[in-house]
């Protein structure tokens, strides 16, 4: 069976967002940047779930080349951090949720793997190890909140070089224990100051 790319924008802060400002207003934040991301997807890739502040994209059977799968992160990130500067220059409204939106930030985990799939009723959702394993690594010891991280076994397929840079990226390696088993995995911090916003 092919190799099927997973990947996970994730947005950072969510849940102290939500808890800490108003209801109404911070689900629609939240809502208006998830749709920006899915608005950012220029790669074809399916839409699997929304997962409260996640969304889930899979490539079935395919894996994006390095320079597809980079140029996709940097495109949600400049769509992300794009919209949350216009929210902030065009707020009227005072309330916390409106006013620390620009507080936000994004992770972007990205791994690969077989894919099973359960079909419920007309729905197609992935599963298996591989699908684990990438929720697993949203949990990580990286210690920024706004960064992208591709898995090592990723990283292969694509032939992304240990320590890549570039004027966007630059990748440090990484290590976590899920369940007595190691996964391996390169990540590169955003910083919003690299990107072209609008």
């Amino acid at each position: 069976m092919a190799k099927s790319l997973l990947f996970i924008p994730d947005i950072s802060g969510f849940t102290n967002f939500v808890q800490t400002t108003e209801a109404e207003h911070s689900q629609h934040v939240i809502a208006e940047l998830l749709e920006v991301l899915i608005a950012s997807n220029t790669q074809e890739l399916k839409l699997a779930e929304i997962e409260g502040d996640a969304l889930f994209f899979y490539k079935e059977e395919e894996v994006l080349s390095q320079e597809k799968l980079l140029a996709q992160v940097e495109t949600m990130y400049t769509a992300f951090y794009s919209h949350l500067k216009m929210m902030e220059k065009n707020r009227v409204c005072p309330c916390l949720a409106c006013s620390s939106a620009v507080n936000l930030e994004l992770k972007i985990v990205a791994h690969v793997g077989s894919l099973q799939f359960l079909k419920v009723q007309n729905n197609r959702k992935p599963f298996g190890e591989a699908v684990i394993e990438a929720h697993r690594l949203l949990k990580n010891s990286v210690e920024s909140d706004n960064y992208v991280l591709i898995s090592d076994e990723l990283a292969k397929e694509i032939k992304l070089p240990t320590n890549y840079k570039s004027s966007l990226y630059q990748f440090h390696k990484g290590v976590n224990s899920y369940d007595n088993k190691e996964i391996h995995y390169q990540f590169s911090e955003i910083l919003v100051d690299s990107l072209k916003l609008k």
